[in-house]
């Protein structure tokens, strides 16, 4: 049965790789992303008899591990800092409004950091990871519910932050509805 355990787990590191390496990249200095994603892979290795079979599932699986690896190596440090994500890069706009591009990301850098570190993580698992959910909730060990929830108060945090008139490019970017109240 080993064959197939070993075959499993090279087609996951195939499919896997690039986005466990961009989830690790957000998180941490980019010179220790990759020594995360090894210590992901090789707890995924010794745990393939568990790793679920849909690629959406294992996915978030390996992001759940990345994310306990990163935390374990935090805790060792002894450092209890928020995570940090970095935002992504945004392409200036077209016909001259470079200007307004790089105000708009400095309201947005602003806004960011004005949220929590579990506000941080519950967007970036949507936003900039893609997962679903369920997906993003397996990531964090709470429900599907409990994780909607969380999402939408990390959602209201940032438009909230993002001031009474934001651009309506960086709410559609982070998936927030530019109708959306900033009521909690």
């Amino acid at each position: 049965m080993k064959p197939d355990r070993e075959s499993r787990f090279r087609a996951l590191y195939a499919d896997t790789y690039a986005d466990v390496l961009r989830f690790a990249q957000r998180r941490v200095h980019p010179s220790h992303a990759e020594d995360v994603v090894a210590d992901t892979f090789l707890a995924a290795w010794r745990r393939m008899d568990v790793a679920p079979r849909r690629h959406g599932d294992a996915r978030a699986w390996l992001f759940g591990i990345a994310r306990n690896c990163l935390l374990n190596t935090r805790r060792g440090l002894g450092r209890q800092d928020a995570l940090a994500v970095r935002l992504a890069e945004v392409r200036p706009v077209a016909g001259g409004a470079e200007d307004a591009a790089i105000t708009w990301r400095l309201d947005l850098a602003t806004a960011w950091r004005g949220l929590s570190a579990a506000e941080q993580e519950t967007l970036a698992l949507t936003v900039f990871d893609g997962l679903d959910s369920k997906q993003a909730a397996r990531v964090l060990g709470i429900t599907a519910t409990s994780y909607r929830l969380r999402l939408l108060r990390a959602r209201r945090a940032l438009r909230r932050g993002l001031g009474p008139d934001p651009a309506e490019e960086s709410l559609t970017i982070l998936g927030l509805d530019p109708r959306m109240e900033t009521r909690p």
